[in-house]
């Protein structure tokens, strides 16, 4: 069970691999998410097109109704702290997010493991779903719709494929 972030969705949409990370793996969300895409979605630019995807591709994952998020801090947002009380109410494997400035702090709330989205696409490949170039290819897409040339983000994505 992997639990996703609106950042996360988002991210996986700009890297082309929404399909096919919900065909491969077992995807849930909590209500707050959601919420957080529509809103998202009302802009007219690419990245609420991505929203957009998402929401068009909602009946398959599984959104969770959660209370109002314990957790929130300057850094931890709404839809962030409800993905992880989502994953202290069930057996989450993994929690994706795109929050690098929350990240340390979300570990510490919960025992699952947190990762960044461009480790799907390193899954795809190590399950034979994509070739590692297919997968770069579409980290590259992403780093350049999500500007995350030159960030920390890339940086840490790329090393992923490095290992």
């Amino acid at each position: 069970m992997i639990v996703v972030d609106t950042s996360a969705f988002i991210s996986l949409t700009a890297a082309r691999t929404l399909d096919l990370f919900l065909e491969e793996f077992d995807v849930h969300t909590t209500s707050t998410v959601i919420d957080e895409l529509e809103d998202v979605a009302q802009y007219s630019d690419e990245t609420a097109s991505h929203a957009e995807q998402v929401l068009d591709s909602q009946e398959r994952t599984t959104v969770h109704e959660v209370d109002v998020p314990e957790f929130q801090s300057s850094r931890i947002d709404d839809g962030e702290g409800s993905c992880i009380q989502l994953t202290q109410n069930t057996d989450a494997d993994f929690l994706i997010t795109d929050d690098l400035r929350a990240l340390p702090e979300l570990q510490t709330l919960t025992e699952t493991r947190i990762a960044i989205s461009p480790i799907v696409l390193k899954a795809l490949v190590q399950r034979d779903v994509l070739k590692r170039e297919e997968a770069l290819d579409r980290l590259e897409d992403a780093a350049k719709k999500r500007d995350w040339l030159n960030a920390p983000i890339y940086r840490k994505a790329r090393d992923l494929f490095d290992q």
